[in-house]
Formats: C-alpha cells, structure tokens, sequence
C-alpha cells in the first residue's frame, strides 16, 4: 500500500495494514450438519470486531459463510420451485440488479456462456431476505439475490465442471463490461458444484 501519506500525530502510514479476520470450521470425516454451519455462524459473530460498522450500526462492512456444496438442501429447494436437477449439478450465487430489464439481461448473458460450456440451466431461484437487519447504507445497495441452478452432463468429474462453471462465469463477467451500459450489480459470488456462499453488508450476527 502508499506510504507516502503524510503522518499526523501517533500515526504511521506504512504501519497501516487490511486485513480480514476468518476462522475454519469443519468435520474431521466430512459430514455436513446444519449445527456445523451454525457453530461457523457463530465464530463469525465472535470476529464483528474485525469488521468496520456503518454510522446506522447495522451495515457492516461485508461477512460471510464459504461451506462445502449442501447437495441435499438445493435439492429440496429446487423442488419447491419445480426445477428438476440432474444426478451432477452446480448452483451459482448471483447479484442482479434492482432494474428488472438490466437483471433480465444479465441473466441471459450468463445462461448463455453456461450454455456454450454444454451445461444446462435448469432455472433461477429467488433467494429469500430478510431485509429488516439492514442498515439504511446496506438496503440503498441491496441486489437482487438470486441462484442459478445449472445440470451438468453425467460422467463428467467434479472438476472438469468446476472448470467450465469458472470460464462461463469470467466469460459473462468480460461481456457485461464490455456494454454501454452495464450491470454494475453484477456479481457471481460463486457459481460451483463444490461449495456455495451466503454473504451480505450486514452485522455478522445478522447473517
């Protein structure tokens, strides 16, 4: 970082340093377990002090839970809203914007470069909010929040989908900037048949 800032007081510019606080939490035989995640939710809250906190007092500074994919619970989900996923599948995290026309587009411009990897959309799931823990500054940034459930053809390993999911998701990312108007919402949080992500501008307890 700069260090050519000029010093005022006690403080020293190059001493200045950003750093995330983050924990590990797992299995030692890789079972998954909802206590797991809340026991992880819980180490995050215990870290608030790592993070900055808005003058509302509920927009943090962003926090959020990486977890190995919940197969079984994007199943259920996607049941629910009568999307049929194949025997190997992957879901996609994905900020869209608030204007119904720019997130339509994105949405295209993402199934298309899943498309063009031979994997298939099986459809888009409204991730549900609860908007009363967000501070004012959190809520005027608020994207829409959305999954994208994607089929992958069967044989083929875990990886060679990972690789695919992550040229569609850059590919889709180089295109929307390339537009005159782009989706500055846009954003993949992760698009993956491994691990998934749930995160926000919100107090870590709150997550």
């Amino acid at each position: 970082m700069p260090t050519d800032l000029s010093s005022n007081g006690l403080y020293r510019p190059e001493d200045s340093k950003e750093s995330c606080g983050f924990g590990l939490i797992a299995h030692m035989r890789g079972m998954q377990s909802h206590e797991l995640v809340s026991t992880a939710c819980s180490a995050l809250t215990r870290m608030t002090h790592r993070g900055a906190v808005d003058a509302d007092g509920k927009t943090g500074d962003g926090c959020g839970v990486l977890m190995s994919f919940p197969r079984s619970f994007f199943r259920a989900v996607a049941a629910d809203e009568g999307i049929r996923l194949d025997e190997q599948f992957a879901v996609g995290m994905v900020f869209l914007s608030q204007d119904e026309a720019q997130a339509k587009r994105s949405r295209k411009i993402l199934e298309k470069h899943i498309e063009r990897e031979t994997l298939g959309v099986a459809g888009w799931r409204k991730v549900p909010l609860d908007t009363s823990v967000l501070g004012s500054s959190a809520l005027a940034s608020l994207p829409r929040i959305e999954q994208v459930m994607v089929n992958a053809p069967f044989g083929w390993t875990p990886h060679d989908i990972e690789r695919r999911l992550f040229v569609a998701r850059r590919m889709a990312f180089a295109e929307n900037a390339k537009l005159d108007d782009p989706d500055r919402t846009f954003h993949v949080a992760t698009l993956s048949n491994l691990v998934t992500v749930y995160k926000g501008l919100v107090m870590p307890a709150n997550l």
